[in-house]
């Protein structure tokens, strides 16, 4: 690979690795959100009868964010698998760059 060829493969990583960490803030965001969510409802839950209809009601909510919390999980280790992988590829480019640097400055040797 060449040193331009290199340099713009980098350009799109770091881009790519930049939109990673944007994801990831994202979900980080909306997990804490969705722990509010829960939160509140368990609050309004503890002044309700258990055996109510609302207080049943605010149980299934409950199960259905904490599925929402388990994809977001996923969706996040998804995204530091990826980042993981675009930071071993950035590495790779960045040693090619240097080399490529060094073959042009050293004269080949």
């Amino acid at each position: 690979m060449g040193l331009i060829t290199a340099t713009i493969r980098k350009t799109q990583l770091n881009s790519y690795r930049l939109d990673l960490e944007y994801k990831m803030q994202l979900v980080s965001a909306s997990k804490l959100n969705l722990s509010q969510t829960v939160n509140d409802l368990l609050s309004v839950a503890s002044d309700l009868d258990s055996d109510s209809p609302e207080a049943k009601a605010l149980e299934k909510r409950k199960e259905r964010l904490y599925l929402v919390e388990k994809k977001l999980d996923e969706q996040m280790q998804r995204y530091e698998t990826q980042l993981k992988m675009v930071e071993a590829e950035l590495q790779s480019c960045n040693q090619m760059i240097d080399k490529n640097i060094q073959y042009s400055y050293g004269g080949g040797r």
